[in-house]
């Protein structure tokens, strides 16, 4: 099928045909910018493109996971049920959208921009516009849940077909598995750089839309007005994270060039989406992975939207609001040059334990939630939330290499197990955030008001304490007593690379 490039339908073949005639002038530009085409090294130049091409998302994703409840609740001032709807019907579009972009994607053809860089350009627009408009706030008051929906649902389905195709690139930048690590690294060192400027600029924008002095008066039962300004302030940073989004993808164009796909016969042509899907859930290390970090994911995912809400709600924190979210991301970005270090010296199975190191903590804070213990615990956080986005995509492109070497027949599998993945992380957040959200309804959470119930108190405390732990803990262990994939030898990877 059209999934391989090089596939032996005549529709695939025909375009084909004429090439090695017009990129004969190229080879030579085109290894100055990748480094040595030989032996699979990439330039720094291609690392750090790449790695920028990441950091849109990543910087709408922290202002969403940080700020969005706060927002929908105390600024929209929508109910707490309605609000689980809005995330949970966000994030089950962006994981329906995920199979659907890896089938669109697996069948697309090979353009003068590659195959997979033109989707991450058609989507650019798109997505700019939709997440500006998840954070306007509509005249009328009855359909704004309506709204907010819409919009989030559309800004998660778009970043799904922004970024499935992105980070299936690392598997054709270079057939040497070091390398592939090494640009994973620089790619997620760019998204946590572009999550600290998500938090850091949409905080420190909005941050006058949130001010203690507000709730002085905490015996005040009716909510806080909404002010013109703090609207205003939504507006002004929903416009500059959206334009980070042509910013950035222009910078990715410029500095990586998708490498072509040579012809492949036609007893290499590989399974239909549906079989390929049907092939990768059975592949047991592929099955460890995804369960897992399921768990995982969506522990983090909780602690991240809970943690504003935890100080403004249930302690004495609301001042250190921004101080706390900066912390954790500045300790996860600063940390990640040291856990790729780690990955190589002792392995990504035994680094799984590094996500473990945030659990105490989180304990710690919900019992003794005083500033000092909260400025510890967001540092070690930020260690184990680096930890977790890195590994799975350092193990992914070795499970894809597992799974050739075991499927020799099936080649250009990529985008569906990386969609693949995508879709089941993106579907453990949406039902953690989702009942949790729901919960929140069933305590009596009450928007705008200054003073929340004991019982939302108590809820908080759980869902940044016990709730991370338990999927933490029980995610890692599924990670240490499944199978993992064998890595295969530089000559090895050099061959699959070529079979792509």
């Amino acid at each position: 099928m059209s999934a391989s490039p090089g596939g032996t339908s005549a529709s695939a073949a025909e375009p084909l045909s004429p090439r090695p005639a017009a990129h004969t002038p190229e080879p030579a530009p085109v290894s100055a910018k990748r480094g040595d085409s030989r032996t699979g090294r990439l330039s720094f130049c291609t690392k750090v493109c790449y790695g920028i091409g990441g950091i849109p998302n990543q910087v709408a994703s922290s202002a969403i996971a940080f700020y969005l409840q706060l927002f929908l609740l105390d600024v929209a001032r929508i109910p707490a049920a309605q609000v689980s709807l809005v995330l949970f019907g966000g994030k089950v579009s962006g994981a329906a959208a995920d199979p659907v972009a890896g089938f669109f994607i697996n069948r697309s053809r090979r353009t003068e921009s590659g195959r997979l860089m033109p989707w991450v350009l058609g989507c650019t627009p798109f997505i700019s516009l939709a997440y500006f408009f998840l954070w306007f706030l509509p005249p009328f008051t009855n359909l704004r849940g309506l709204w907010y929906m819409t919009f989030y649902c559309l800004f998660q389905a778009l970043a799904t077909f922004f970024q499935v195709p992105y980070t299936a690139l690392t598997m054709l930048l270079t057939p040497s598995p070091k390398e592939r690590d090494s640009a994973t690294a620089y790619r997620i060192t760019m998204e946590m750089a572009g999550t600290l400027m998500g938090a850091a600029v949409h905080g420190l924008i909005v941050s006058r839309a949130h001010a203690s002095h507000e709730c002085e008066d905490i015996a005040l039962p009716d909510p806080v007005a909404i002010t013109p300004e703090a609207t205003r302030l939504y507006y002004t940073a929903a416009a500059v994270v959206a334009a980070t989004y042509p910013v950035c993808v222009g910078l990715l164009r410029l500095g990586v060039t998708e490498k072509p796909e040579p012809s492949t016969p036609a007893s290499s042509q590989g399974p239909g989406f549906l079989a390929g899907l049907g092939l990768t859930v059975r592949h047991p290390p592929y099955l460890t992975l995804v369960i897992s970090f399921l768990l995982i994911s969506a522990a983090i995912q909780v602690e991240q939207s809970y943690l504003v809400l935890f100080c403004a709600h249930a302690s004495q924190l609301r001042d250190h609001v921004q101080s706390l979210v900066l912390t954790i991301l500045i300790s996860a970005v600063l940390s990640t040059p040291l856990w790729e270090w780690v990955l190589q010296r002792f392995g990504k199975r035994m680094s799984a334990f590094g996500i473990c190191v945030m659990v105490p903590f989180v304990i710690l804070l919900a019992v003794v939630p005083t500033a000092p213990v909260a400025y510890v615990v967001a540092s070690v956080s930020g260690l184990s939330i680096a930890m977790s986005l890195l590994l799975p995509w350092s193990m992914l492109p070795d499970v894809v290499d597992d799974f050739q070497l075991q499927h020799p027949h099936s080649p250009g599998m990529e985008t569906i197990f990386y969609s693949s993945y995508v879709f089941f992380n993106k579907l453990s957040g949406a039902a953690a955030l989702g009942i949790s959200m729901l919960s929140l309804e069933f305590a009596g959470y009450t928007a705008g008001v200054c003073k929340q119930a004991e019982q939302v108190v108590v809820t908080l405390k759980v869902l940044i304490g016990a709730v991370p732990t338990c999927m933490i803990l029980t995610g890692v262990c599924i990670l240490m007593v499944g199978p993992t994939p064998k890595v295969p030898s530089p000559d090895t990877s050099r061959r699959l690379s070529i079979r792509r």
